[in-house]
């Protein structure tokens, strides 16, 4: 916990809860099980120790503490619980008790919790309702947001409302995809280490391609696994500016490379050397620690440091960046 009141908080962006009635309801509906194809009866070996923690904010603290981070935010594990297989009304449903729930963490450990929202977002009338109850009824000040709902990615037109929104809240959006519903990335589980970085990387191009990035150059967008394979291909999609200018006819002419620091990005990325890319491809003011938990780093923080940084670098991406974001005071 924070002892010392001066110091920067340390702050994991990317920790993850359950809520006991939507998993049951989600059970062998999501990704994690192919989306049914492959249905599952009980947890691997190993797995339902770390599951059972994200039911209980009692273990996630002592997990915090044990590792040194003052506060999480925790959101919806949307690959476990997903809820867009739901009819539009379940989906609302299912949602709000997941709200619920981040609310009372956050109510009942205030220093230590940051709670986010999940949204009915595949039908943007409930959704804009739960955001508004969520946001002003419960205080939610975080939206756990998929790349794409029923195939629609999130900068098309039909979410267009969500991001005005967003915009007009204040509300910082963290989007953390729920899995791709292509088969072939089941196999060897590839939907996780492939399809996840994919997804990513196809939200970043839906929202500059389709202009939200233009239209709200102040929109707070954390990208869950440091935006997955989009920083790091540049140079091809920089190009097809040159050949096809009619691709960036909702940007103002700017390039998709223009973009990447109107973005944050959490730095869940497992590799010492991909994060020293991304810090040099957008600096170390946009990026804020994710530790995936509780199945990511045990060592965030020292793994932040195997990574090169220290003193006030490591301070900005530990916590500091996160508490500006959040509104957060040490």
């Amino acid at each position: 916990m924070l002892q010392d009141a001066t110091r920067t908080p340390v702050i994991d962006f990317h920790a993850h809860m359950l809520e006991p009635e939507v998993f049951k309801a989600s059970t062998n509906k999501t990704v994690f099980t192919g989306f049914g194809a492959t249905p599952a009866t009980a947890p691997r070996p190993g797995a339902q120790t770390l599951m059972a923690r994200m039911f209980d904010p009692a273990a996630e603290i002592a997990d915090m503490d044990a590792r040194g981070i003052d506060i999480s935010v925790v959101s919806s594990s949307t690959v476990l619980q997903g809820t867009s297989w739901a009819d539009p009304s379940t989906d609302l449903a299912l949602c709000r008790r997941c709200n619920d729930q981040a609310a009372d963490w956050v109510a009942r450990h205030p220093t230590r919790f940051v709670g986010s929202m999940v949204l009915p977002l595949q039908d943007v009338a409930l959704a804009l309702g739960e955001l508004e109850r969520a946001h002003t009824t419960l205080g939610v000040q975080v939206a756990n947001v998929a790349s794409n709902y029923g195939g629609a990615y999130i900068g098309d037109p039909v979410f267009a409302p969500f991001w005005e929104a967003v915009a007009g809240h204040g509300i910082t959006v963290w989007v953390h995809p729920e899995g791709t519903r292509d088969p072939w990335f089941q196999r060897y589980a590839l939907w996780n280490s492939l399809g996840q970085s994919i997804e990513e990387a196809r939200a970043m191009a839906s929202l500059i391609y389709e202009g939200v990035m233009t239209r709200h150059p102040n929109l707070k967008v954390v990208m869950a696994h440091g935006g997955g394979y989009f920083p790091h291909y540049l140079g091809r999609l920089d190009r097809n500016t040159a050949n096809r200018p009619d691709t960036v006819r909702n940007t103002g002419g700017r390039t998709p490379g223009d973009f990447l620091r109107s973005f944050y990005y959490d730095t869940c990325v497992y590799d010492p050397a991909v994060l020293r890319v991304l810090i040099e491809r957008v600096g170390v003011d946009r990026l804020v620690m994710g530790s995936d938990y509780p199945v990511g780093e045990a060592d965030p923080v020292g793994w932040l440091r195997s990574a090169g940084l220290n003193g006030t670098d490591l301070a900005a991406v530990s916590g500091g960046n996160a508490a500006r974001l959040l509104g957060l005071r040490a």
